[in-house]
């Protein structure tokens, strides 16, 4: 392999591992905000249940 192949090797390693580095930390945000998401559903569900389903809940 000549020198400027080992170049072009490295240079689509390094591009290839700042794409995968990139999908790793958008799939991150993406679990994170799908949590959030879920948790202001949830947040959302209770205030909208009716005073006395509450109470029942918690006592």
């Amino acid at each position: 392999m000549t020198t400027a192949e080992k170049y072009v090797a490295a240079a689509y390693l390094v591009v290839f591992v700042a794409v995968l580095a990139w999908v790793a930390i958008i799939a991150a945000k993406l679990a994170r905000l799908e949590r959030e998401a879920g948790e202001l559903a949830e947040l959302a569900r209770r205030r909208a249940e009716p005073a006395e389903e509450r109470e029942k809940v918690s006592a």
